[in-house]
């Protein structure tokens, strides 16, 4: 695959097809920022949101005290993850007037949509504005991404951060031994901000040395051993400024990697291994324990989640990847780069699949994959419009279509499924309809700010008053925290459903199906995703279908 610099599309209109690329690009972001800031408050609350809200607190009481109270050091294990996304939002919640979930919402919103700039500068780097362009539409257009980035603290900005990184690595390859200062800077903080999210960010220096493989090759055959060892040293010894700046960021917003020199290792060990009490999750039609997940759980999942032409042009990108490696006519440059891409897009789930970690919450663990996915699918369709403007013209329309016909259906999934654009399943799977009975759907249980919201308005519009001297109590199967958030303080809830006067469930496997009126049911595509039951006066002995863990 090569660069597209000539127009990969005739055109009449006067402006090149490049300008064109670059225009529809920023309108594209900019429309993505503005019906994120007018929608992200319909986002509910994770699991974890809570707890790193918490944990956000500690770190800044720690900073204010100038490292005196040092609880952050030890809560939980949110320690060993870094707390950038949650400072910032703890910050920015002090000065605008939003309330804190909803200033958590805000900010994931902005982090993504920078993640969705920069995969645009990357794949137009990479690609051309043409394979620029296209990355950006695959990314925006991915349920999963942009459903992950307004809710998801830990994940969706890690991957933004990665995706950053690589930008940094692939300039480092362009302009390799003497890379400029903005490439420095952007590897430092790319590196930093990586580690500083998750500790799985030291994978990108698997990337960089495996990817980096044919440029050495070249330099080895071109230069000679000395020559090349000395260009090599040259490059890492004008990195280091890059890289103690990056120590610095990561120091910044994961305190506790820097207490000892060997945190971080201790970190990546901990999380090498399960540290939770086993629950099960439905994998396939089973009720499977979480360690227990058989090797297929990555590449089914990714392959029934993702839209199907991110798919297609992905794996074109891929095999044409390793094609293009024994190839002496293509520059190793080039070769470099779309390894590296390439094995930012796949080794993780190769990894996971032969060490078979403890997998649960379906793909979320593995968001960060994603834009390099959306950006070889970006350059895949650039390199192919352009095999066709050379040899089959005529074609071009057809494939155009084709690529438009495939976004249009992952936008329609997004608007019938919003908020839960994080639960999609693309058509393959049968959408989430087909998959609800094989899969876990709505996981994080965002559902339950729907389902409050009406049901305190069902409770006002009746005009219900809760029994003298309590508040109103809701037995909840599902994350308890977010749930509270969501009802406000006039309710309690808890697991017990024999003294409640609602019931709240998920549509989830483990939640039962109840013979109780229904007050609020919340659908998509005709699958529930919660119920409210009114149970006041009933014997519910447990809203469980399985035994708790």
């Amino acid at each position: 695959m090569t660069s597209i610099t000539t127009s990969a599309i005739d055109t009449p209109l006067r402006r090149s097809v490049e300008r064109t690329c670059d225009d529809l690009a920023m309108l594209v972001l900019a429309a993505v920022a503005v019906i994120a800031g007018l929608t992200f408050r319909d986002y509910g609350l994770g699991w974890d949101d809570y707890t790193h809200a918490e944990y956000a607190d500690l770190l800044l009481r720690m900073f204010g005290s100038g490292f005196k109270d040092t609880a952050a050091l030890s809560f939980a294990n949110l320690y060993m993850y870094g707390g950038g996304f949650d400072m910032v939002a703890a910050l920015l919640h002090k000065i605008i007037p939003l309330e804190l979930f909803e200033t958590r919402r805000l900010v994931g919103a902005i982090v993504g949509v920078v993640g969705l700039a920069v995969t645009w500068r990357l794949g137009r780097r990479i690609g051309g504005p043409l394979a620029g362009l296209a990355s950006l539409l695959l990314l925006a257009l991915c349920p999963i991404f942009y459903g992950h980035m307004f809710m998801n603290p830990k994940d969706a900005p890690f991957a933004v951060a990665m995706i950053i990184l690589m930008l940094g690595l692939v300039r480092l390859a362009e302009e390799y031994p003497k890379p400029s200062p903005r490439t420095i800077l952007i590897v430092g903080l790319g590196a930093g901000l990586s580690l500083g999210c998750r500790v799985l960010g030291g994978l990108a220096l698997v990337y960089a040395v495996l990817g980096f493989v044919p440029l050495f090759l070249e330099e080895l055959r071109s230069e000679g051993l000395r020559e090349s060892v000395r260009r090599f040293a040259h490059v890492v010894y004008v990195l280091l400024p890059g890289l103690a700046f990056g120590y610095l960021v990561m120091g910044l917003i994961w305190p506790w990697s820097i207490m000892e020199p060997g945190n971080p290792f201790e970190a990546l060990t901990y999380f090498s291994h399960f540290f939770e009490k086993p629950w099960k999750e439905m994998f396939d039609g089973a009720i499977v324990s979480v360690p227990d997940m058989p090797w297929s759980y990555l590449p089914t999942l990714f392959a029934l989640q993702l839209p199907e032409v991110m798919l297609v042009l992905m794996a074109g990108a891929v095999v044409s990847t390793f094609a293009m490696l024994p190839r002496s006519e293509v520059p190793a440059r080039r070769k470099t780069i779309m390894l590296m891409l390439t094995l930012a897009a796949t080794l993780p789930l190769a990894i996971a699949m032969v060490k078979r970690p403890a997998l649960y919450n379906g793909i979320r663990h593995f968001v960060f994959v994603i834009p390099p996915m959306a950006v070889l699918g970006g350059v895949a369709f650039a390199w192919a419009m352009e095999r066709l403007r050379a040899n089959h013209r005529t074609w071009q329309p057809v494939v155009l279509a084709t690529f438009c016909f495939g976004l249009a259906l992952s936008l329609a999934e997004m608007i019938r499924l919003h908020p839960y654009q994080y639960t999609h399943f693309n058509h393959i799977a049968g959408t989430v309809r087909g998959a609800d009975d094989r899969f876990m759907l709505d996981y994080w249980g965002l559902a339950l700010k729907q389902a409050s919201d009406e049901l305190r308005e069902q409770i006002v519009e009746r005009q219900e008053v809760p029994p003298t001297n309590r508040k109103w109590k809701v037995a909840v199967c599902g994350p308890q925290r977010p749930a509270q958030v969501a009802l406000g303080p006039d309710f309690t809830i808890g697991w017990d459903s024999n003294a409640a006067d609602f019931a709240m469930t998920l549509g989830e496997f483990y939640c039962k199906g109840l013979t109780a009126p229904v007050m609020v049911e919340i659908k998509r595509d005709d699958v529930v995703f919660a119920r409210v039951y009114d149970i006041r006066g009933r014997s519910i002995s447990s809203l469980l279908s399985i035994p708790a863990p």
